[in-house]
């Protein structure tokens, strides 16, 4: 398990699955090699990019290791009925076609046992809207780069609340020129800086709310 907790930290996505299978094989459960080994590097490449000890592309070289892992493991753990932890739902704003910042979060949030329904780029409200309606999640995650979508954001969260759902799930927001005042004025339930931040406040919504 160490082994494999050194690789993802390392960003081995070549040596990673097989490293996997080799566990599975040697009588290791899906289960505890995510809460053992893929969760715990992840929450290590969190604290080290946190830091400042690495950057960016380090970090995303660590997530697609991890990924990597976690498609060997995701047929088993569906196949086993193990419940997620939790369930949430991701997107870039209308008008914005920058994903860098949420695959990041996706991955977090799957490495962390989430399922995650992820609506991809230049995402409308209603589309925001129909999702949670259909996948009943604890959180949703909007997502900005540029300035000029942020109001997409509140018109999202104004939009759920209009269809009766903004009580039932806890929005978190994020991006390069998204701040906590911003979040506050526009209804959000949190302001993330980093993808870090964001899967630890899903983690904690969704164990309050079991």
């Amino acid at each position: 398990m160490e082994e494999l907790k050194q690789l993802v930290v390392e960003g081995r996505e070549d040596l990673v699955p097989e490293r996997v299978r080799t566990l599975l094989g040697g009588g290791a459960d899906a289960e505890g090699i995510m809460k053992k080994a893929l969760i715990p590097a992840m929450d290590e490449v969190g604290g080290l990019f946190q830091s400042g000890e690495i950057y960016l592309p380090e970090m995303l070289v660590a997530a697609e290791a991890m990924k990597s892992g976690l498609a060997v493991l995701t047929p088993i753990l569906k196949g086993s009925g193990a419940k997620p932890l939790g369930r949430a739902v991701l997107g870039t704003m209308r008008g914005d076609m920058h994903d860098i910042g949420k695959n990041l979060v996706a991955i977090s949030l799957e490495g962390a046992g989430f399922e995650v329904i992820d609506l991809g780029v230049d995402v409308p409200a209603e589309a925001f809207v129909e999702a949670v309606r259909a996948n009943r999640p604890q959180v949703v995650g909007m997502s900005a780069l540029l300035s000029s979508t942020m109001p997409a954001m509140k018109s999202a969260i104004e939009a759920l609340r209009d269809a009766g759902l903004r009580d039932g799930v806890k929005i978190m927001v994020g991006g390069a020129p998204v701040n906590i005042e911003f979040a506050r004025e526009i209804g959000a339930d949190f302001y993330g800086r980093d993808s870090v931040a964001g899967k630890v406040f899903a983690v904690e919504t969704a164990t309050a709310s079991a």
